[in-house]
């Protein structure tokens, strides 16, 4: 948080109160990255953890939060996000859930509309996004708040985020991209970062390049440095869909996609087009009850979302596929698509 690195192993161990800690909730599989700082990160520190195992059940989590008196949640989007706080709403549900101060996402899209959730179930509480990645470590955080969020549950395009130490965008040419220049380039963080991939030196050159006489971590999430120097981060570059010369990044019209009544949860892929080379296909999983049409899906979005963004084609599956950690499975969506299964 203070970009300041530790001088050395006290500046941890000083920290440490055995009258006073708080204890956190990492909900991710410890295989991911990001479960793995929520929970070593805190413990150098002297604070008590709160581990879920077992398959993901929103309310065995709560009754956790409720027993353990648990202060900080740290979850991986909407893939558990919106299980949890939908669970809430169910009839005759009620946890004492007083003890929680710090709701945390990360390594996953944390939708705009699921986020409002969580702001007016937790009013008292800050909602943090936060960004990083397995090769470049912690890249930023920002606090959400409503007056980040428009009345329609939109967001501003991408992850909006303050930048962690060592953290810089980069342009094609491996220039800094300047604040406020409107520049989309590509994500990078120096300092400590790592040797490389095991026994895969092509990917390696590819993702741990050499700028400005130091080495960089930069796996390809494009991003844009607003004037202020702050981030907005808008996706991964290997999932991005170019049509008609536009880029368009996943998460976004995903995003515009969750916001509707009748959407639980969505991928959104890029198929072949004669006349613009890709275009939007979205694999949605329906709320129960709910059969969302193309058109209908397609009039919302647009409330959204610039209109070349908008799908064009519409999948209803039983299930969107997601790994343990909450990760969506694009290849398989994009199989799915390209196949034409489940196509209305």
């Amino acid at each position: 948080m203070t970009r300041e690195p530790a001088e050395s192993p006290a500046t941890l161990t000083n920290k440490i109160n055995p009258d006073s800690y708080l204890t956190m909730a990492p909900l991710a599989p410890l295989m991911h990255g990001a479960a793995q700082w929520a929970v070593l990160g805190p413990l150098f520190i002297g604070n008590r953890i709160a581990l879920w195992t077992g398959r993901f059940d929103p309310h065995a989590v709560w009754r956790m939060v409720e027993q353990e008196r648990v202060n900080t949640i740290q979850l991986t989007g909407d893939a558990m996000g919106r299980p949890l706080i939908e669970a809430l709403n169910e009839p005759g549900v009620g946890y004492d859930l007083s003890s929680i101060i710090v709701i945390s996402s990360t390594a996953a899209v944390f939708s705009p509309s699921v986020k409002l959730q969580y702001l007016e179930r937790f009013p008292n509480a800050m909602l943090l996004d936060a960004t990083g990645s397995s090769e470049q470590g912690f890249t930023g955080m920002s606090m959400v708040t409503k007056e980040s969020l428009t009345p329609g549950g939109n967001a501003p395009r991408g992850v909006h985020v303050n930048p962690g130490r060592d953290v810089a965008v980069f342009d094609e040419d491996l220039q800094r991209v300047q604040p406020g220049s409107g520049v989309i380039g590509k994500l990078a963080r120096g300092g400590n970062v790592p040797l490389g991939y095991y026994k895969d030196p092509k990917k390696t050159a590819e993702t741990f390049i050499e700028a400005e006489g130091k080495r960089w971590a930069i796996p390809g999430d494009y991003a844009i440095v607003e004037a202020d120097g702050s981030i907005t981060l808008l996706g991964r570059g290997s999932v991005s869909i170019n049509s008609g010369g536009e880029k368009i990044f996943p998460e976004e019209v995903e995003g515009a996609l969750k916001s509707h009544p009748g959407v639980f949860d969505a991928l959104v892929v890029g198929v072949p087009d004669e006349r613009w080379g890709s275009r939007v296909a979205a694999v949605v999983q329906p709320r129960p009850g709910h059969q969302p049409t193309l058109p209908e899906l397609a009039e919302h979005c647009r409330t959204h979302i610039a209109g070349y963004k908008i799908p064009r084609e519409l999948h209803l599956v039983d299930e969107v596929r997601r790994a343990p950690s909450g990760k969506p499975d694009y290849p398989w969506a994009q199989e799915l698509a390209r196949e034409g299964r489940y196509r209305v």
